[in-house]
């Protein structure tokens, strides 16, 4: 029988013992049938085996069975049932970790490692781990920000010269007729420029301040003598917008990949244009999958192909081949190119261009030669080329391998792009003749499924390039209109684990979102484990002998007082690294040298009740009286020392950063946790001994 199963028995055990009690004693009848609640909600939860409601559930089941006995009175066991509450919650979070990663060696069994995700973790600086420096090409996101300026001008341009109307955007028709009047260049570089040439059709007048107002703001432009030549730039503050702006969403991606990865232990800063991830472990596995899943800018678009141009054709009939890469050919297929009148299918040859991958030569540096040669060709107008990766399969093994990459003619404007995309999810193929292959599912926004549903309606039985990080990854036929805001993306492999791999790693990305520029690394440092040795030697040494020496100075000093200090200090502790788990945090130095800090100011505020109970003690009050004077006096001074050392700790989080970021999210916890240590904990023990144990005279306090 399963676990929750049996879990679930237990609490229907419970369920019956509670109801039974509650029926025959008036006295305990409101906590026992609270409890009965609580066992059949919890029985519920276990048999659905939901585990933290079961755990919260039977936690309170406990504490309603507890409240129902005679012991000291409602109060204090309510209290007491709260302690034993946060003690049972704190003990299941912090256990997992407790097994894998500390010195105590606590057995937590599978199941419950399973259902707990929370670990607390060694940081870099104990654990060793990797270190990568990333550069944020700022120049691209310039330039990404420059062509949306180019096309917002030929949009206003087209409207201009009475080309287009609406809010919609321009058909290509339109933007191919436009080229009558003007032309809108984008080079290369500088990367922040434009140029608006008019053709001697067009009528200079047309170029007029309510043309020129839509780019006021972050373009500064000029105007040669016949007013037919206009030059714009971005002006250097809006430049300076896009750099930080590139730099800080760059930031918030990678961490978003990191978290879904469950890497939470990592760390993700920046410093000027550099992001820096630091990664503790040392499996060099994980390192991989994290370099390729960082590095990935995860930029998609969708564009139309230009089949109905035979331009390789051209290109092939041109070159001599002796200009040609080696492992370059080129090849021919039959492409649709849209419906006739009758709305049968069109089909025209069209040529591409093919280079193999050369034996000593990976894909990567095959791409490379490829996009190095299309660079020296001119595409027409409003075109660009784009490059898949061909697979081979063995016929003997039927494995797949790379075996180099073609080409294809594409629109230059993307019709729908990455920020279009509101989720992405890797699914099964279960579709007829499927061999268990698997897909990346895309669901749009309003406005891109808007989009997506015009496009394919105009270009029923014409290909569409899926394109991501400016590699195609697929081109399907559009075979009918697609409605509905959703499309999906077919993996390239024929393996189906290739294809769950890539279609993981493609939901990841695309999900956590496209980087506003490509990154780069500059910088990758190992830091080996003999260095985390030797500092989790010394820290561990360093808080353990302070805090010994701390237990020992209260019990020597206050006695049995002093005993019930340490419990909340310990417990204090313990509570601390529950909550550190629960957060995902790691356990660096600075964080170690917070929690041996926290642990003096806990023993600070019992310090100020136990000596308020003395005072009162020697006033002549009995034991109890001295206890309720003591914790009531003591109050407002235990509130004013650890509430300025909060508002120094939230400070500290909120300008510090990596190693003192880490020190203040520790010291900020462990002194909200202190509060709850002094003023609860150590109450519910005093109670117990002054009110538990008959008419007590003497209470041994030092």
């Amino acid at each position: 029988m399963p676990v929750h199963h049996i879990i679930a028995s237990v609490f229907g055990a419970l369920f019956v013992i509670y109801g039974v009690v509650g029926y025959l004693s008036r006295a305990r009848r409101v906590p026992m049938w609270l409890g009965t609640l609580c066992a059949a909600a919890g029985g519920g939860a276990a048999y659905s085996d939901a585990f933290w409601p079961m755990l919260v559930l039977g936690v309170l089941t406990l504490c309603a069975g507890f409240c129902a006995t005679r012991l000291v009175d409602l109060g204090w066991r309510m209290r007491a049932s709260i302690v034993l509450s946060v003690m049972t919650l704190a003990f299941f979070a912090l256990w997992p970790s407790l097994d894998r990663d500390s010195g105590v060696r606590l057995r937590c069994p599978a199941w419950v490692k399973d259902r707990v995700d929370f670990r607390l973790v060694a940081g870099l600086d104990l654990r060793g781990g990797l270190r990568l420096v990333y550069t944020v090409d700022v120049e691209e996101a310039i330039k990404d920000k420059r062509d949306r300026y180019n096309e917002d001008m030929r949009t206003s341009l087209a409207k201009v010269f009475d080309l287009h109307s609406g809010d919609e955007r321009p058909t290509e028709e339109a933007m191919v007729k436009l080229r009558e009047y003007a032309k809108v260049e984008a080079p290369r570089r500088p990367a922040n420029t434009l140029r608006l040439t008019l053709t001697d059709k067009a009528d200079p007048s047309k170029i007029d301040a309510r043309f020129l107002e839509q780019f006021r703001s972050d373009l500064t432009f000029s105007q040669s003598a016949d007013k037919r030549e206009w030059n714009f730039r971005i002006k250097e503050e809006s430049e300076t917008a896009i750099r930080e702006r590139a730099v800080g969403q760059a930031r918030e991606i990678i961490l978003r990949r990191v978290d879904e990865l469950g890497l939470r232990e990592a760390a993700v800063s920046t410093r000027d244009e550099d992001i820096i991830v630091e990664v503790p472990g040392q499996d060099e596995k994980d390192f991989a999958t994290i370099r390729e899943i960082i590095s990935q800018t995860a930029r998609l678009e969708f564009k139309l192909l230009d089949d109905d141009t035979d331009y390789m054709g051209e290109v092939a009939r041109a070159a001599s081949s002796g200009t040609l890469p080696e492992g370059l050919e080129f090849l021919r297929e039959t492409a649709p190119v849209g419906l006739d009148e009758n709305k049968d299918q069109i089909n025209k040859p069209v040529t591409y261009a093919f280079i193999k991958k050369g034996e000593k030569e990976t894909t990567q540096d095959a791409l490379v030669r490829m996009r190095e040669w299309a660079a020296t060709l001119e595409p027409p107008p409003d075109r660009e080329l784009g490059f898949e990766l061909v697979y081979e399969t063995d016929p003997d093994t039927l494995k797949e391998s790379e075996s180099g990459w073609r080409t294809y003619l594409l629109r230059s404007r993307a019709e729908i792009t990455g920020d279009m995309v509101r989720d992405a999810i890797a699914q099964p193929d279960q579709g007829q003749g499927s061999l268990g292959g698997w897909y990346v599912g895309l669901q749009f926004t309003d406005q891109g499924g808007k989009i997506f549903d015009r496009i394919t309606t105009a270009n029923v039985k014409r290909r569409f390039a899926i394109i991501l990080d400016n590699r195609v990854e697929s081109t399907p036929v559009i075979l009918t209109r697609i409605a509905g805001g959703s499309a999906s993306i077919t993996m390239g492999s024929n393996d189906p684990m290739v294809q769950l791999r890539d279609a993981r790693k493609l939901e990841l990305v695309l999900r956590s979102g496209a980087l506003p520029a490509p990154i780069s690394p500059s910088n990758e440092q190992r830091i080996g484990p003999s260095l985390g040795a030797d500092s989790i030697r010394l820290g561990v040494q360093g808080a353990v002998g302070g805090g010994l020496i701390v237990l020992l100075f209260m019990f020597i000093y206050y006695k049995r007082a002093g005993l019930i200090a340490d419990f909340s200090v310990v417990l204090n502790l313990f509570l601390q690294l529950a909550v550190l788990a629960t957060f995902g945090a790691s356990m660096t130095l600075p964080g170690i040298a917070g929690l041996a800090l926290t642990l003096g100011m806990s023993v600070d505020a019992n310090v100020l009740i136990n000596e308020r109970i003395r005072e009162e003690l020697n006033a002549g009050k009995s034991p109890r009286a001295a206890v309720e004077l003591g914790y009531g006096k003591a109050l407002s001074a235990i509130v004013d020392g650890q509430l300025t050392t909060l508002i120094s700790g939230v400070v500290l989080a909120q300008y510090g950063s990596g190693p003192i970021k880490g020190f203040a999210v520790t010291l900020i916890v462990g002194v909200t946790i202190s509060i709850f240590t002094a003023l609860v904990v150590s109450r519910v023990w005093f109670d117990l001994w002054v009110r538990g144990f008959g008419r007590l005279k003497k209470l041994d306090i030092g």
